[in-house]
């Protein structure tokens, strides 16, 4: 059994076959998705799944690209979302220095806001990053964030990133990219993490993984994940899939 940790299925990809898709993650063996929201709409969009579907589970935040268009006035709502009982974290939230689609200081400033939120609710953070490194650690630990604990989701940075999170009680996701050639980093930081510390997610409709890619992703592609981190370790892939369950469970605190 497996939980895909990071999902966005409330997005329009999956209209046409939503509850197919879920249908062949459960048959794939996977007993839960949490599906994490980016910005207001699809916060909403993903308590609606996770009240309808008795395997779904839900974030609400606001992505980096989204920042641009949050308010002060909308951090009541989402502390009226975070209040739902299938509702486990903030997120997903942080910086996407790479696309830039919201201007920087607006990113920090939103990242550092819903960490707050997050110590306010007592719930843990779902972190985005991309070629922010840096900076979404000195965030991590300006903003306390170790009160509340929360997962760096498809990790992409190297094995001294790595430490310094899960010395601050971050756990590691890892998504499609540790399938692709060439992501030494990546398999690096799945064979050192220690294994309490490690999750696996889809980030679907994104990065799918070999050998499905070229195709839209969805839950059930979590298990090819699972398969490499298996490999990494050198333990067998029930073993993987055991510990990631259980690290998740408790991360989420998902029964």
């Amino acid at each position: 059994m497996l939980i895909d940790s990071h999902a966005h299925l409330d997005m329009p990809d999956y209209d046409g076959d939503r509850e197919e898709v879920l249908k062949r993650a459960a048959a794939a063996g996977v007993c839960a998705v949490v599906n994490v929201g980016f910005n207001r709409a699809s916060s909403l969009g993903a308590i609606g799944l996770a009240e309808s579907h008795s395997s779904v589970y839900c974030a609400v935040g606001v992505h980096p690209h989204d920042a641009k268009e949050f308010g002060e006035r909308d951090l009541d709502r989402y502390r009226s979302m975070l209040a739902g009982p299938k509702t486990v974290a903030v997120g997903e939230i942080g910086l996407d220095f790479y696309r830039d689609l919201s201007p920087r200081p607006l990113q920090r400033e939103v990242f550092r806001t819903f960490i707050r939120l997050a110590r306010e609710v007592q719930k843990p953070i779902i972190v985005h990053d991309r070629d922010a490194h840096d900076e979404v650690v000195e965030i991590l630990k300006a903003e306390k964030a170790r009160e509340v604990g929360g997962v760096l989701h498809c990790f992409s940075g190297d094995w001294l990133m790595a430490r310094e999170c899960l010395n601050m009680g971050f756990l590691i996701s890892f998504a499609g990219p540790l399938t692709y050639r060439g992501s030494t980093r990546l398999v690096e930081v799945a064979r050192m993490a220690p294994k309490d510390m490690i999750m696996v997610e889809t980030d679907c409709p994104y990065l799918t993984p070999q050998p499905f890619r070229g195709k839209r992703n969805e839950p059930a592609f979590v298990v090819r994940v699972a398969e490499e981190l298996a490999r990494v370790r050198s333990i067998p892939f029930e073993r993987a899939a055991e510990i990631t369950l259980a690290n998740t469970r408790r991360l989420f605190r998902i029964e």
